[in-house]
């Protein structure tokens, strides 16, 4: 009996452990079958809008500093005390063309002409003795027989020029004279404004002196760098040796003048013949008419030395796709959304005209996509060509894509899955 339950006490554990066992290997063995269900890839939302040919007005930006149509230093022609200043010829003030800005003592100059006149009153009194001389040699020849005319010393024909000549002499010193005395009063050789004033009554100036330094106010000019790929699109007025040129196109200045935004309507006139040597760019020259004029408006004047942004208009582009910046890749790259299907297509575009806010492409390109082609306005970080996307195109929203099992609708009451959140990195 003791010798059974031995045999009991260890057959019985084993039997109940090789029964897990083999439970075990049979689960594993026949698995349970379960169910599989597809679940569709979740649809992103995104702006599209049909591409137009189009008119484009192309707009060329840059830089420049206002400067003087005509810079000059005012100088003196003859030596003498300043006795008298105009109230215009301070820094800043305004002066019209012959207007006296400086008056020098004359009191020498008055001296010097009445001098040259009493000169030229002798050698006309020469003259004249010289002639009635010269008249009577030739009676006196006459007079004693002689045949023909007497000889060129004899008629005192050297006497006689000389008094001519002294008669003009002293006439060009009066007119000299004269000049001298006309040159002690400074007038204006334009109407302009004073940039700068280094001299005063009482100072003693000479031939050369710098009295101030002045500039004509009835234009100014801009020069604007233009950019080699943009400036192809402007009228620009190129000289040839024939002397015809191009009219040039209208230029619209923009500064801020006392914190507030200001600007003014020039127009090209001239290119300059050389390239700028550190940019390789064309210089333009845009010239502004009265630019210190006062104007309805109450647009401030265009002051030397102003910094300006310059917009000049060019020639219209025709048949184009204006693209915006926002839907452009790096490397000129735009998403397309092929119909019906609703999936992306990435395209490479050529763009004729490219600024911060959008991109130009000709129509008739190669590489340019066709009219009525979507374009995908939505910043995608990593798009894939064959990606379906859910599009609201022009404000319309696009049924989903057939061909594949669409995704479960919510039934009423149900709550409605979370849209997917899509990045507005452009991937730039």
């Amino acid at each position: 009996m003791n010798y059974l339950r031995s045999i009991l006490r260890f057959t019985v554990p084993l039997l109940i452990l090789g029964g897990c066992g083999y439970a075990a290997w049979w689960l594993l063995a026949h698995p349970p079958e379960q169910e599989k269900k597809s679940v569709p890839a979740p649809l992103v939302r995104v702006e599209g809008t049909v591409l137009r040919k189009g008119l484009y007005e192309p707009r060329v930006r840059s830089q420049g500093t206002v400067r003087p149509r005509t810079r000059s230093s005012l100088l003196p022609e003859v030596a003498g005390k300043i006795v008298e200043v105009s109230p215009a010829f301070r820094p800043g003030g305004f002066f019209e063309k012959d207007e006296v800005l400086l008056r020098l003592d004359p009191l020498d100059y008055e001296t010097a002409v009445v001098i040259a006149q009493a000169a030229q009153a002798q050698a006309e009194a020469l003259l004249a003795e010289e002639q009635a001389r010269a008249d009577q040699a030739v009676e006196n020849w006459k007079a004693l027989g002689r045949a023909g005319l007497p000889g060129a010393v004899a008629a005192r024909v050297p006497q006689l020029a000389k008094a001519k000549a002294d008669v003009e002499s002293a006439k060009a010193q009066l007119a000299k004279a004269r000049r001298d005395l006309e040159r002690t009063i400074l007038r204006a050789p334009y109407a302009g404004q004073v940039l700068e004033q280094t001299a005063d009554v009482g100072q003693m100036v000479g031939p050369g002196t710098t009295l101030g330094q002045i500039f004509a106010v009835d234009y100014v000019e801009v020069r604007l760098p233009l950019p080699e790929r943009e400036s192809q699109f402007l009228s620009l007025p190129q000289p040839f040796r024939d002397g015809a040129a191009r009219s040039g196109g209208k230029a619209l200045l923009k500064a801020t003048v006392a914190g507030k935004p200001a600007q003014w309507e020039g127009r090209v006139v001239r290119v300059e013949s050389a390239l700028d040597e550190t940019t390789r760019q064309v210089m333009a020259v845009v010239q502004v008419d009265d630019p210190y004029g006062r104007r309805e408006d109450g647009t401030p004047p265009l002051t030397i030395g102003a910094f300006v942004e310059a917009e000049l208009a060019g020639e219209p582009l025709r048949d184009v796709f204006v693209i915006p910046r926002a839907a452009v890749r790096a490397g000129n790259e735009i998403i397309l959304i092929d119909r019906p299907q609703n999936t992306l297509r990435r395209r490479v575009v050529e763009p004729l005209v490219s600024n911060s806010r959008h991109i130009v492409v000709d129509s008739a390109s190669v590489s340019a996509p066709k009219e009525g082609d979507v374009l995908c306005l939505t910043p995608i970080p990593f798009p894939a060509d064959g990606a379906r996307v859910l599009p609201t195109i022009d404000g319309q929203v696009e049924s989903p894509p057939v061909g594949k099992k669409a995704a479960k609708q919510p039934e009423d009451g149900e709550p409605k899955p979370k849209a997917p959140v899509v990045s507005q990195n452009d991937g730039k």
